[in-house]
Parts: C-alpha cells; sequence; structure tokens
C-alpha cells in the first residue's frame, strides 16, 4: 500500500524570495545534503531524539551586517506552509557563531538575542519529526545577515511575520540544508 502523505518535495523556499547576497555557514552536527542524527530530532519525531540545536559557524557576512536571525524551516512538512523549527533574533553582529543546545530551552543565548515561537508553539529549538514514511525532509538552517540590528518584532509574533519582516532587512544569507526521513 502506497502512503498517502508521499509526495513530490516543495520549491526551495528561498529560491522565491527576493535575490540576496550570500555567505558561508558550517556545523559539526549536521551536514548539507545528510541525514541529521537523532540529536536534532523531536521525540514526538522518534522517542530517542534529543531536540538539541546543532553549533553553527559562519563568515563572510557582507558589510553593513548589523546583525543576525537565525532560522530552521521544513518546506516539506505536510501543510501548504511548511514548518518553522526555530527562530532566533536579534543576534548581535559580531557573534559568529553558537554552541551545540545554544536554541534548547535553557541554552547559552548572547545578550539580547531570543527566541520567537517556532511552529511547536514553543520558543526554542524544535526538532525534526516528520511523519513516517513521508520520505525525507529539508531543514533549511540558515543565518539572515541584517542590515539592522534587531527587527523590532513582537515577542508574540507568529513565525510567518518574522519571516516576512526578515524579507526587507535581509542583506544576504548563509544556508546549511541537513535532511531527516523517520
Amino acid at each position: 500500500m502506497t502512503n498517502p502523505l508521499k509526495r513530490p518535495q516543495h520549491p526551495d523556499p528561498y529560491e522565491l524570495m527576493p535575490k540576496t547576497g550570500s555567505f558561508t555557514v558550517t556545523s559539526a552536527d549536521v551536514r548539507d545534503g545528510e541525514q541529521m542524527g537523532l540529536d536534532q530530532v523531536h521525540p514526538t519525531g522518534n522517542p530517542d531524539g534529543k531536540n538539541t540545536s546543532p553549533a553553527l559557524s559562519w563568515e563572510g557576512a557582507p558589510d553593513g551586517t548589523k546583525g543576525y536571525v537565525v532560522t530552521c524551516f521544513d518546506p516539506d512538512a505536510p501543510t501548504p506552509c511548511g514548518f518553522w523549527h526555530w527562530l532566533l533574533l536579534d543576534l548581535p553582529a559580531d557573534v559568529t557563531s553558537l554552541e551545540t543546545g545554544a536554541g534548547s530551552e535553557g541554552g547559552s543565548l548572547p545578550q539580547g538575542a531570543w527566541h520567537a515561537r517556532n511552529d511547536y508553539g514553543t520558543n526554542d529549538f524544535g526538532g525534526a519529526a516528520p511523519p513516517q514514511g513521508d520520505g525525507p525532509h529539508r531543514y533549511y538552517f540558515v543565518v539572515h545577515a541584517l542590515d539592522v540590528e534587531k527587527l523590532d518584532i513582537p515577542k508574540e509574533a507568529s513565525a510567518a511575520f518574522v519571516s516576512f519582516n526578515l524579507a526587507y532587512h535581509t542583506l544576504a544569507r548563509a544556508i546549511l540544508t541537513p535532511t531527516y526521513e523517520h
């Protein structure tokens, strides 16, 4: 029997956005195009999931960068609008890395940085949890270099509202896209 959820992947969401510059993001915990380990999986997706945000390091942001936002988005979720796993706002321009677990509840964030609500309804990193048998999902970990120090977003803002405002302040993006399949 064929899984009714298995379907083609959605388009790359950042190909649909206004063009920006680019720079580089790397991680010791996740690799571009490779399956994530259980550390970055939500317990609802696998009971052995640790729900830990990966370490990220970036370099080469353009001159004029005044701050950063880090997001994680799954465009392959079985919804018309994807699924936001992580929205970390107001990172200072002198921050160029996050340690493993920085986005997790109780993680160490730079002063002034904060989490907007993800699609799990929590203000932290929420790991991968695609439906079983739905094929591989892509997780876009994106560092957005901004032309402002802070987005001036209300604490109760939705992920869509954050994303909308990012579109108007992003100078460049660094993208790392691991996958996960349950």
